[in-house]
């Protein structure tokens, strides 16, 4: 199978998430699935695509990956893989299910991770329903939704969350065991001869209860003055560890052997963390030989035999807890450490990465055989219009939606392509606004149809790139730039095509008060970005403050209509059935009066065009529609391919 896992970390990040996906993929690939790692962070390494992100304020080892829709459907339109895992639910990981319904391919999640959990750790305790609302939405989406111990499963259930199933862990007991006890690192954390170690493992933040390790780290000094306490791992919380806790070494951060070594060399092991879906320190712990102490729940409930194998207290209940770390003291050197170890030797990831694998080929199987097949893909792959007319692309400024734009034409063929104004924006270029790649990409697409599909191009200019003024009109080759140009459909039936700006008095009569409209624009969408990042994050839907105040405020509104009345009237005069235009980014397709007034939008918050077909039949076309029914075409092909049978598909044409 090719299988897709979109994570927000991955290794060499050091967790138990990260721990986790490395062994399920390097189980997966070692079985001859094809695995691709989408994840935040790292070094692109191969086999992996890095996603955009942002550091959590206050926490620098944990970056949150930001939506990419376009780029996850582009991929996934190229190659398809037959199942998508999604580990983590940022908006990154939200935005990878959406674009994955929207092409139907199966999806499962995983619940790694009780954030609602921990917004009572951080104060934030009054946001935990909204938190569980949004890990719903998120998971509703999936296929199934995958938790790695018996009472997560039920919590969720509980919860209200669907389809969930149990995928346990494993351990590697050949890396963690009693025999990479190391007398040199003892000796460095200078422990006397036959003095114990306790030892606490795991990220050093407010989530992980370190404060009550520290507690009782003293209450078992007072018992047994010459133990050594050592931390290992790293954190926001550690640098006030440090601070409060001279007594106790930190390790930092050790990954393989080394921290195969730091495990074994110790005697006790402290896991207080009561946020856990699973806990894979402990099954470590146990692997390396320790006598354990943790909380009874999440992987402690499965494995830990209470005063045979390790130690657990109540959950929640920390007095009991600190107790039985004092008590710990009496069995370092008894049966309780070979009992932890000969428990988890059975834990192997074999049956973990079966369990896995059968439930992504479960669902692949589901939704049936792939439905863009290479014949499917080049059937659907592009529509076939007379004629596009795109406006108000705004290349040059960070809000052009060009990835979009860029997309459509790909996905599209026509005789004619209008672009009609505002494609460049030499005012945002003149005010330091910079030119990207991607803007570069859109004109390079627009050459291929000139060359390659022999598309003949026609550009009116527009206010914000109205320095072709000064040569127009000018054409060579397959394109001309005009002012306005009349378009003829085969039904006979003329449209005047105009930018619209010269009907706009504040751009004709106050070009200083629309440059200052302009910049308030850009500002309106500079807010705009910041509140749908947030929006992204609760998991909803694209807002447009601007469209908001352009149906709400009186003026704006009469505006629009004073604009809309003032072209039907020059299409009037121009002895023209209909005028397209664009310019005040809000698409329209009406008829007053007998004249058809046609408004292609943008693509900066619209992402609308109009479309002519072959029998001259005039559409407003929305991307995202567009897209949809891309996909529903393409899924309906499947079902076809798999009803005519594999004898006849070769008929099918190319």
């Amino acid at each position: 199978m090719r299988i897709d896992i979109v994570t927000d970390t991955f290794a060499p990040d050091v967790n138990g998430v990260a721990m986790t996906l490395g062994r399920l993929c390097e189980g997966l690939r070692s079985r001859g699935h094809l695995v691709h790692i989408i994840r935040t962070g790292g070094e692109g390494r191969q086999g992996e695509t890095r996603a955009r992100s942002i550091r959590l304020p206050g926490y620098k080892e944990v970056r949150i990956g930001l939506p990419g829709p376009f780029k996850l459907r582009r991929r996934w339109l190229k190659r398809r893989p037959d199942a998508i895992y999604v580990a983590t639910e940022s908006p990154l990981g939200m935005s990878a299910i959406k674009a994955a319904n929207l092409l139907g391919i199966p999806v499962a999640a995983g619940f790694h991770t009780n954030f609602h959990q921990y917004m009572e750790q951080y104060r934030l305790g009054g946001l935990q329903p909204a938190t569980m609302s949004y890990l719903k939405r998120v998971h509703r989406r999936a296929a199934v939704t995958m938790a790695p111990t018996a009472d997560v499963v039920e919590m969720l259930d509980h919860e209200g969350f669907n389809n969930v199933t149990l995928l346990g862990r494993g351990v590697d007991t050949k890396l963690y065991a009693p025999s990479k006890r190391c007398a040199a690192l003892r000796a460095q954390w200078g422990v006397r001869e036959g003095s114990p170690v306790a030892i606490v493992v795991g990220r050093l933040a407010p989530e992980k209860n370190l404060s009550l390790a520290m507690e009782c780290f003293r209450r078992m000094r007072a018992k047994v003055p010459d133990l050594r306490c050592v931390c290992v791992g790293d954190g926001p919380s550690r640098e006030a560890l440090e601070a409060r806790n001279r007594h106790v070494h930190f390790a930092g951060v050790r990954t393989g052997e080394d921290l195969a070594r730091h495990y074994a060399s110790a005697d006790i092991l402290l896991f207080p963390s009561e946020t856990e879906t699973f806990g894979n320190v402990l099954l470590e712990g146990m692997a390396s030989g320790l006598v354990t102490v943790s909380y009874d729940y999440a992987a402690a409930a499965k494995y830990v035999a209470h005063g045979s194998n390790g130690l657990k207290a109540v959950k929640g209940d920390s007095t009991q807890y600190a107790e039985l770390a004092v008590d710990a003291l009496r069995h370092w050197r008894g049966e309780m450490r070979a009992g932890a170890r000969d428990s988890v030797l059975s834990l192997g990831w074999d049956q973990v990465i079966d369990v896995f694998e059968g439930k992504l080929r479960e669902i692949s199987e589901a939704a049936g055989p792939s439905p863009v097949t290479r014949k499917l893909k080049r059937r659907f792959k592009r529509r076939d219009y007379r004629t596009i007319f795109l406006s108000d692309i705004h290349l040059g400024t960070p809000d052009s939606k060009v990835h979009e734009v860029t997309d459509f034409l790909k996905h599209t063929r026509c005789d004619k392509l209008v672009l009609n104004g505002d494609i460049i924006d030499g005012w945002a270029l003149r005010r330091g606004s910079k030119w990207r790649k991607r803007h570069s990409r859109f004109i390079r697409k627009v050459l291929k149809k000139m060359e390659k599909d022999e598309t003949q191009v026609i550009y009116c200019r527009g206010n914000h790139d109205d320095i072709l003024d000064r040569f127009l009109p000018l054409g060579f080759g397959r394109i001309q730039f005009v002012k306005e140009h009349i378009h003829q459909g085969p039904d006979g039936k003329r449209y005047l095509v105009v930018h619209g700006d010269g009907f706009d008095s504040v751009s004709t009569n106050h070009r200083w008060l629309a440059w200052l409209g302009a910049i308030g624009y850009d500002t309106l969408l500079k807010i705009n970005r910041g509140y749908n990042r947030y929006r992204a994050w609760m998991g909803k839907d694209y807002f447009s403050l601007s469209k908001k105040v352009k149906a709400r405020v009186k003026s704006a509104v009469s505006f629009v209509d004073n604009y809309e009345q003032q072209l039907q009237q020059y299409a009037r005069r121009r002895q023209c059935d209909g005028i397209i235009c664009g310019h005040i980014h809000t698409p329209e397709d009406k008829e007053i009066e007998g004249v058809r007034y046609l408004n292609s939008g943008d693509w900066v918050e619209s992402l609308t065009a109009i479309v002519e077909h072959h029998d001259g039949r005039l559409e407003l076309l929305r991307y995202e529609d567009f897209i949809e029914e891309l996909a529903r075409e393409a899924r309906e092909g499947s079902r076809e391919e798999r009803r005519v049978g594999p004898d006849l598909k070769i008929g099918l044409p190319a």
